[in-house]
């Protein structure tokens, strides 16, 4: 996953890719020029039309402009100084700190837990070996 400033410069270089994309939709979609004397026939109309080039681009650029306000938005701003940065930095390495001493304590109890239940099991199958020697011992 990239940082914010690389997601927000690649959200403009989409923009600015959709807006030469436009041009050049405007450019191949655009009507011939007509010159005095010189006149081309058998001009075919294009299977898409120019409105709904304009429309699927209109939409592509609006989309990605909000892409890149909500980018901005999400970027730091001005009136996070360092000491907050700091200060929001040693909050969550202590609050990790209490959450990795509450995992050891879980751990400790799951190991103690694993060992009683490994005991009852050893017991379980000594007990079941004793009876067998008594029924074969009958």
């Amino acid at each position: 996953m990239a940082d914010r400033l690389t997601q927000v410069q690649d959200a403009v270089n989409q923009m600015a890719d959709h807006f030469c994309n436009s041009v050049g939709i405007l450019q191949q979609c655009a009507p011939p020029g007509q010159f005095a004397g010189f006149e081309k026939t058998g001009s075919k109309s294009p299977a898409v039309t120019q409105e709904e080039y304009s429309v699927l681009f209109a939409k592509l650029i609006a989309r990605t402009a909000k892409d890149i306000d909500v980018l901005i938005d999400s970027l730091p701003s001005e009136e996070s100084s360092t000491e907050l940065q700091s200060a929001s930095l040693r909050k969550l390495e202590l609050e990790n700190q209490e959450a990795g001493r509450r995992l050891e304590e879980v751990v400790k109890r799951g190991e103690a837990l694993l060992e009683q239940i490994q005991q009852a099991l050893s017991d379980i199958a000594l007990s079941q070996l004793q009876s067998q020697g008594m029924k074969s011992g009958e």
